[in-house]
């Protein structure tokens, strides 16, 4: 819709052909192409599964380019700096770390900029496309999947569609369905994009930040301050919008949207209650304290269903639902409690 598309490759993407796949809607792709980035070695058990990798799991406008700097056709740094790394939780000398950019998006993987009229994708497709490179790659189960926002649904969906196939999940700043002010505030950036094709992006990255940040760290930083033709906030919110243009799809955006807006654990599982209740894989919860898209409360609903979880982590963060990308060292030792419960599981079993 905006004349994006995807540039030249970073130097670490990687690309994977994983063949059709059936959407959950009743739609059918003829084709996926995934791209994906990963990070330390795989170890192979005697039979050549690979046995220590970790899955991390993007968000909304997010890709598989978790750390490192930029690179050509990738206008920014890695968005989880900091986890990835030789003694980072994520320790690249023992764990095979893996991301993928979700069925959808716009860098590398199919998605409207690539296949046209695209049809409606959710959260168990991205799911499904994630396990379907796992078999790909020879991973027969992940010893953890890690993730947050929309991230975090695609982590808390994996141990209901493949249970076998995870060993624990860090679920981070989500809910178990889209509460009606999210798919309130989400189909009006939608709306932005429609009505104007060439700066509807811009709009609808707007209105997604005030929600990703908190209303006393906003103040606190801007106040009612002015600066240049307009206030220091509005050209806060400029900023970011420009950026997002420069970088994304807006149909794309659309599309990951919808995906969100449909998002249900509880959709043909008995309700959310009853879906919750059957999960067996360790589970960590974690929640921010200032986030106002998706409050504590609704971690707190999640934790009081599964079984395997023992309460809510809370980050204490003034960033609001952006903490869970920006307060790393507490995410860090979420990440290292969830391969702990992971070893513990695998153990026991």
């Amino acid at each position: 819709m905006t004349g994006w598309r995807d540039g030249d490759p970073v130097a670490a993407r990687r690309f994977a052909d994983l063949g059709p796949i059936d959407l959950e809607f009743g739609e059918r792709l003829p084709s996926v192409r995934m791209a994906y980035e990963a990070w330390g070695e795989p170890r192979r058990d005697e039979h050549g599964a690979i046995i220590n990798a970790v899955l991390v799991l993007h968000a909304l406008t997010g890709d598989a380019h978790v750390v490192g700097p930029a690179g050509p056709g990738q206008v920014t740094p890695g968005w989880w700096d900091g986890l990835i790394g030789p003694g980072c939780p994520l320790d690249t000398g023992r764990w095979y770390v893996l991301a993928a950019n979700v069925l959808g998006g716009c860098q590398g993987t199919t998605g409207p900029w690539s296949h046209q009229p695209f049809p409606q994708v959710t959260i168990r497709d991205q799911v499904r496309t994630e396990a379907m490179l796992g078999d790909q790659l020879g991973i027969n189960r992940f010893v953890a999947v890690l993730g947050g926002s929309m991230g975090g649904m695609r982590a808390l969906e994996w141990p209901l569609m493949f249970p076998t196939r995870v060993g624990a999940s860090l679920v981070l700043a989500v809910g178990a369905r889209a509460t009606a002010d999210q798919i309130g505030t989400q189909t009006t950036q939608i709306a932005a994009i429609r009505a104007d094709p060439l700066h509807g992006l811009g709009l609808a990255r707007r209105i997604a930040h005030l929600s990703y940040r908190a209303e006393l760290e906003l103040d606190a930083r801007f106040g009612n301050s002015a600066q240049g033709d307009g206030f220091a906030a509005q050209s806060y919110l400029e900023h970011h919008a420009d950026k997002l243009e420069r970088r994304f799809d807006a149909d794309s955006y659309i599309t990951l949207t919808e995906a969100m807006n449909t998002y249900d654990v509880g959709r043909g599982r008995g309700g959310v209650s009853a879906a919750l209740a059957s999960i067996r894989t360790p589970i960590v919860i974690g929640g921010i304290t200032t986030d106002r898209l998706y409050p504590l409360r609704l971690q707190r609903e999640i934790a009081g269903h599964v079984p395997t979880c023992d309460g809510v982590r809370v980050v204490e963060s003034p960033y609001g639902h952006d903490g869970f990308l920006i307060e790393i060292a507490a995410v860090g030792e979420l990440v290292r409690d969830t391969l702990a419960l992971s070893a513990v599981a695998s153990r026991v079993a």
